[in-house]
């Protein structure tokens, strides 16, 4: 599978990979020049590859709530929150942003490689209300502009930034499925940790955006960005990677996103993910592992011999210059500061636990 931009990486000569069936850039001129670009100017990011979920109807508000530990309905119109659909033991299946387009009208957007399952987990659950579900995923392509000179670009092209987790639109030549109209979303998302914004547009506008930034890359300091900086920056913030940092498998509380959850209505999981919080023994965290070697996911997290936990993601941080590790840990050695040894092809690396966000 290939997104709508995919002419416009190869012309950039990006180097492209295999994602879980799509044909996407790792990097254009470096993983970590491109990294840096987005810590310290910015950085665009094609992420067409998300899925794109329309739920419609009289009882879409109601319906969502029942799915999702996040009360939608709580959102104004033109507010976005981040949450996560849970199975009926209260584990995440996924992560995901909802968006609120007006009273009746919401989309969201499913990871990549969890689009179809979510779909048609959604569509299963949804009988009983009067919602209807409309994946335009193939329909929709999506631009993350993202670093602290993000609103520059922005502004140079047409259009203001954003506050976190809000989005307004803005007129487009062609029907963007979403709304119904001839409209681009300028959303206050992303994956990296900066501030920045999504553009969350009809397929037919993406070649259009993508080379005005091209544009201005070529004259100022960003850099079009691939997977490769993409994993780096969320690493640093400490943000889950779905079927890398959790896959069926870890509750909200494990994860540290509690504050997805809203006791106040009665959703898929609720009780089951209640009656665990005092039984699962171990927290996502985060590592600052010493010397030269690399922790990857499966690495063992070790206290005087005896395994504490697991690492989920790991690799090099561009910012601190030191190798990172994310993972879960026993709780009761999971405050900050505390020493713990990561191994790595059968060698002990001493690494001290952080809060999940490792560069502030």
């Amino acid at each position: 599978m290939r997104t709508p931009l995919y002419d416009e990486h190869v012309k950039a000569g990006a180097s492209i990979v295999d994602f879980h069936g799509w044909d996407m850039p790792l990097f254009y001129s470096g993983i970590i020049r491109e990294h840096n670009s987005v810590r310290s100017d910015f950085g665009f990011f094609d992420v067409s590859h998300m899925g794109d979920v329309i739920v419609c109807g009289r009882d879409s508000g109601a319906f969502l709530d029942y799915i999702l530990p996040t009360k939608v309905t709580g959102l104004a119109s033109g507010k976005a929150a981040y949450t996560a659909f849970l199975d009926t033991k209260g584990n995440i299946i996924d992560d995901t942003i909802v968006y609120r387009l007006s009273e009746d009208r919401f989309f969201f957007v499913p990871n990549a490689s969890t689009t179809g399952e979510i779909y048609s987990w959604v569509t299963e659950k949804s009988k009983g209300f009067e919602v209807e579900i409309i994946n335009v995923s193939d329909r929709i392509a999506s631009i993350a502009l993202q670093g602290p000179n993000a609103h520059v670009v922005s502004e140079k092209m047409g259009f203001r930034e954003p506050e976190p987790f809000t989005f307004f639109t803005i007129e487009s030549k062609f029907e963007n499925p979403i709304t119904g109209r001839r409209e681009t979303i300028i959303s206050g998302t992303g994956y990296t940790g900066e501030r920045g914004m999504e553009l969350i547009m009809p397929a037919e506008e993406a070649a259009h955006y993508w080379q005005k930034m091209m544009e201005m890359s070529s004259t100022d300091e960003g850099l079009p960005c691939g997977l490769g900086p993409r994993d780096t920056l969320r690493m640093e913030k400490g943000m889950l990677l779905s079927g890398t940092d959790f896959d069926h498998n870890r509750t909200p509380y494990e994860a540290s996103i509690s504050f997805i959850v809203n006791k106040d209505h009665e959703f898929i999981g609720k009780e089951p993910l209640e009656k665990s919080r005092e039984e699962r023994t171990e927290i996502f965290r985060g590592f600052r592992v010493e010397g030269r070697s690399l922790p990857r996911g499966g690495c063992r997290i070790l206290k005087d011999g005896r395994q504490v936990g697991t690492v989920t993601s790991g690799g090099t941080s561009p910012v601190l210059g030191i190798p990172i590790a994310l993972g879960f840990i026993d709780r009761s050695l999971s405050k900050e500061g505390n020493s713990v040894d990561i191994e790595i092809r059968s060698n002990l690396s001493p690494a001290t636990v952080s809060k999940p966000k490792l560069v502030k």
